[in-house]
């Protein structure tokens, strides 16, 4: 148990799973069933400090404790804890078997790590009729969200079986213990057997030695869309993520332009391509570059050598800051499914996709291509 304990540290701290069996000396399969067995979550047995920071620890419980005892409101607490007074109030109240009566800190931590365990049968496992109409959903490869929605409008007249998407991801990912079988998993969009741990995005670790301006420090004009020059990149990735083409949209007129690279998409490779790829454009074209906070541009600082105002980073986990490179990729997988080698695809034939989209008439210009808007911004 000490080891499976410290398995969940380690998960928690950002170490892969590969490398937390190296280091506790245990099997792959060992690894990745724990975490199997738990849907990709830590269980709730782990030690208080492992557990997240909205829930109350046993110390805060203590200090609500002697704090109720030397005659503080629940107000007064909540500042001394730091916490909001809800929180507190909601705490005296739950926890203690009369909100008048004294308030024990370990009783009440003991009471709530119990409650927390809710050893009840999950709602599917329990309902075969329910369970047979969400895997009928699932088979037709709908999603959760589109399952727990549907739900509502087919039987408004049993809330029972409203379900919350969640509730159906974790039935997915318990497997046999929560009512769905884990085979279903193969039938959503990741086709993801283990849930992927997600890191927040306040705390996610800078990747680039020279530091990236992020994308407040861009010029408020980027954001009107009236002058060409101002582009969105990102990377779509092959299959294994072994392959990558460069994908750069201008925003005001959606003039696309696909950098082929050959060599992979490590940093020096990325700054390289782009080199040549801003190289050819007229100067300007090349004003500013937003692009996300990929590890390949940790050679940025090179790539802002080549545009007049540099090279921004919108916020880390918020593609809808680029939104006109995220819907011009999509518009991409049309010619470069995901799950493909990308890397069968010649520079020329990349050309070819790109004049394609260049010269289509887009709905969001008046019908007008973004070959003709961009072009005739740039001439004499």
């Amino acid at each position: 148990m000490e080891m499976e304990s410290e398995c969940w540290r380690l998960l928690a701290a950002g170490v892969g799973t590969v490398e937390v069996c190296r280091q506790l000396g245990i099997g792959r399969k060992t690894g990745y069933r724990w975490r199997a067995e738990n849907g990709g979550l830590p269980p709730l047995t782990l030690p208080e400090q492992d557990r997240e920071g909205r829930y109350l620890s046993l110390l805060e419980r203590q200090r609500i404790a002697t704090l109720r005892r030397d005659g503080l409101g629940v107000r007064a607490i909540a500042v001394q804890l730091g916490r909001s007074p809800s929180t507190v109030s909601r705490e005296l109240r739950r926890n203690t078997a009369c909100y008048d009566k004294a308030y024990d800190g370990h009783m009440a931590h003991a009471r709530a790590r119990e409650r927390a365990r809710r050893p009840r049968r999950g709602r599917l496992l329990a309902d075969v009729e329910l369970r047979a109409h969400v895997q009928a959903k699932l088979e037709l490869e709908w999603s959760p969200e589109q399952i727990a929605a549907w739900l509502r409008v087919a039987f408004p007249g049993r809330p029972a079986w409203h379900l919350c998407h969640e509730t159906i991801y974790q039935a997915l990912y318990l497997g046999g213990r929560g009512g769905l079988q884990r085979e279903l998993t193969r039938r959503l969009r990741t086709s993801r057997p283990l849930r992927k741990r997600r890191r927040r995005p306040d705390q996610r670790r800078p990747r680039f030695i020279t530091p990236g301006a992020l994308i407040d420090l861009r010029p408020d004009v980027v954001a009107e869309r009236t002058r060409i020059g101002d582009w969105e990149g990102d990377l779509i990735v092959g299959k294994g993520s072994r392959s990558a083409i460069a994908t750069l949209v201008c925003r005001t007129s959606r003039y696309l332009r696909l950098v082929h690279l050959p060599d992979g998409y490590a940093a020096a490779a990325v700054s390289d391509a782009l080199a040549v790829a801003f190289g050819q454009m007229p100067p300007p074209a090349r004003l500013t570059l937003t692009w996300d906070q990929g590890s390949e541009m940790a050679c940025h600082d090179q790539i802002a050598e080549h545009l007049a105002e540099g090279v921004f980073f919108a916020h880390p986990g918020s593609p809808w800051l680029r939104g006109t490179n995220e819907n011009t990729n999509g518009l991409l997988r049309q010619y470069f499914p995901k799950g493909t080698d990308l890397s069968v695809h010649s520079a020329e034939e990349l050309n070819r996709v790109q004049d394609r989209l260049n010269h289509r008439p887009r709905k969001t210009l008046g019908w007008r291509t973004p070959a003709d808007i961009f072009n005739s911004a740039l001439a004499p």
